[in-house]
């Protein structure tokens, strides 16, 4: 009996030792998959904080008056492994109630600076898309070689979707009439495709995506991608978003304000 019962727990010790190596095996081949999946993604690059994708070559950022004041002459010149941001997106105004604390300065600042700039509005599914329009345009103007502005859509609100469809639809034309630009609509995937879906595929499209470390998956053409919501640039107070656009320099030119 005493023999046995040593060879009970003997083999009782093989067993947990082959149950932590296969533990362990499992997890190493976890951890490879996707350390690799990260690394044919995008580069870590230290400066920024966050992976950056591969394959782009225009790099930018959006802000608001969460970033508080802003030194743009240190955004403009930061760099890492070669890349730079080169243009930015400027919060303007929400709704029909509220303008950006920083919009004026971010806007006259970053031009000075030499970025590429462009504005977005928050759009508010409870006021009238038009009206919003109105409020953006009195706060507002564009000049030759800004970014198209842009239309902030991602809140339901309990409004049904096709009201909010309309409204947008009035906002875009409403603003494509008075400035004669083809505005950008951004978004989240899953927004564009439960809330706006094929009604805009027409409008240049601004997507936010940074949950899995790849391209965004959506079914239309993406032209800005959102990848990242937690960056670190000189001059600026906190997290940053980062965006990468998706041509070349040239496409980039033509999407500009004439």
């Amino acid at each position: 009996m005493p023999r046995s019962g040593k060879k009970k727990k003997k083999n009782h010790m093989t067993i947990s030792v082959l149950l932590i190596i296969l533990f362990l095996m499992v997890g190493l081949v976890v951890y490879n998959y996707y350390f690799h999946r990260l690394e044919d993604t995008g580069v870590y690059h230290p400066s920024f904080g966050i992976r950056i994708p591969d394959g782009y070559a225009i790099h930018g950022i959006d802000v608001s008056r969460h970033q508080q004041r802003i030194n743009w002459q240190q955004v403009a010149t930061m760099k890492s492994k070669g890349k730079s941001i080169q243009f930015c997106f400027i919060k303007a105004t929400q709704g029909n109630y509220r303008t950006d604390d920083y919009f004026d300065r971010n806007w006259r600042k970053s031009k000075e600076a030499g970025l590429i700039r462009g504005a977005y509005h928050y759009f508010d599914p409870r006021v009238s898309g038009e009206i919003q329009a109105i409020y953006f345009l009195r706060n507002y103007e564009s000049e030759s070689g800004d970014l198209p502005p842009v239309l902030d859509v991602e809140e339901q609100n309990n409004i049904h979707p096709s009201i909010i469809r309309r409204e947008v639809k009035k906002w875009l034309d409403y603003v494509k009439k008075k400035t004669g630009v083809q505005p950008l609509i951004y978004t989240n995937t899953r927004f564009y495709r439960n809330i706006l879906g094929e009604s805009f595929d027409e409008y240049p499209f601004w997507v936010a995506h940074y949950h899995d470390g790849d391209e965004p998956r959506v079914y239309r053409q993406w032209h800005f991608w959102q990848h990242s919501e937690s960056g670190n640039v000189n001059g600026i107070k906190g997290k940053v978003d980062f965006n990468v656009y998706s041509g070349d320099s040239l496409s980039f030119d033509k999407i500009r304000i004439k």
